[in-house]
């Protein structure tokens, strides 16, 4: 079986023969190459081949995000970012590669010493062999898909009392096209599950509320959710909306994820029904495909990114799969159809619940 070949780009020596290590003792993988320079890297792209980058993002010269938005424009391959660097500056570097096209980020293997390394390197080798698969295409700046749309039910003549959106692959860069097109007077809170490696979770947050119009708060007990605002769960608990509120939980993971877009799903159909609106886009798996069903089902209404804009439709796949989604969108086209939506049904319910302890 053809090996898949990883090109490493790490400044630091001893951190780059590290990762040649973690990487070439695994049989899936082989290296195509390891240089100290985004220059240097791009460079040798073409000659080396390789399959996945893995991609440090403080370099000197060209930082990370430079290098990743140069290769998704020139010659578009899957990059995993990866990173050991909390340090608010070079999260940002971090989202921003994201959005120009990075698949995921994560942490970076500390040493053969610390006591999580075997995850870190098993979860490193993995999300290299599967990021690998996805088939990146060439980036000229946000999407520009034609908003086509399939309508398979008419939207519920209600009022909606929240909006909630999961994404996973590709997804910070969705994010940002669908809520900065919604709006700073956005009549609803908006409930997020992102899958994004925990301890950067705080730096994503912060990101987030650079590109997009509204602050964005992470959820670590019970909140009354405002219009106008992102929620997020603190990191390794669901989100979950409940009558009144909505609370971090730190249940089991579901469909692999802790949060899980289906958590959140189930938990709106509960507590909204018929007045939830359900937004599903890019990711690798079925998270969210099950919860977006019983949001359907209890009367919510549930649009999924199309085929032709995903990065993964790997979740917006198998929802529509269940029958679960009312529509299916090309991205351009999601946050004016929820205006749309909003604005056509009755006048979005106020937030003055009491918290129920």
């Amino acid at each position: 079986m053809k090996r898949i070949r990883v090109l490493i780009v790490e400044d630091s020596k001893v951190i780059r023969q590290f990762l040649e290590y973690i990487i070439g003792r695994d049989p899936r993988l082989e290296i195509a190459g390891a240089v100290e320079t985004a220059e240097e890297a791009l460079r040798i792209l073409a000659s080396s081949s390789p399959d996945v980058i893995s991609m440090d993002i403080r370099l000197p010269g060209m930082n990370g995000f430079e290098a990743t938005q140069w290769i998704m424009r020139e010659r578009p391959t899957p990059i995993v970012v990866v990173s050991a660097s909390v340090e608010r500056e070079d999260l940002k570097i971090t989202m921003n590669a994201l959005r120009a096209g990075a698949l995921t980020v994560l942490e970076k293997p500390s040493g053969v010493t610390s006591d999580d390394y075997e995850a870190l390197a098993e979860r490193l080798c993995t999300q290299l062999a599967i990021m690998s698969q996805v088939k990146v295409v060439r980036r000229h700046g946000e999407a520009r898909a034609r908003p086509t749309a399939i309508q398979r039910s008419a939207p519920p003549d209600a009022g909606y009392r929240a909006l909630g959106i999961v994404s996973s692959t590709g997804g910070p860069s969705a994010l940002v096209q669908v809520l900065g097109r919604l709006g700073p007077d956005f009549p609803l809170p908006i409930l997020l599950v992102q899958h994004i490696t925990g301890s950067f979770l705080e730096g994503f947050a912060a990101w987030l509320e650079t590109v997009c119009p509204f602050p964005v708060e992470i959820v670590e007990g019970r909140v009354v959710p405002a219009r106008a605002k992102v929620y997020l769960s603190t990191r390794d608990h669901h989100l979950r909306a409940e009558t009144g509120y909505i609370r971090a939980d730190p249940g089991d993971p579901v469909c692999a994820q802790r949060p899980s877009g289906t958590v959140l799903f189930e938990s709106m159909a509960k507590a909204y029904g018929s007045q939830a609106l359900g937004v599903l886009l890019t990711g690798m798996g079925d998270d969210g495909a099950q919860g977006m069903l019983q949001l359907h089902r209890g009367g919510g209404y549930t649009i999924a990114e199309d085929e032709s804009t995903a990065v993964v439709y790997g979740m917006p796949a198998e929802a529509v799969r269940l029958g679960a989604v009312a529509e299916s969108l090309a991205l351009p086209a999601i946050a004016p159809r929820i205006m749309q939506l909003i604005m056509a049904g009755k006048e979005a319910v106020e937030w003055n619940y009491s918290p129920r302890f």
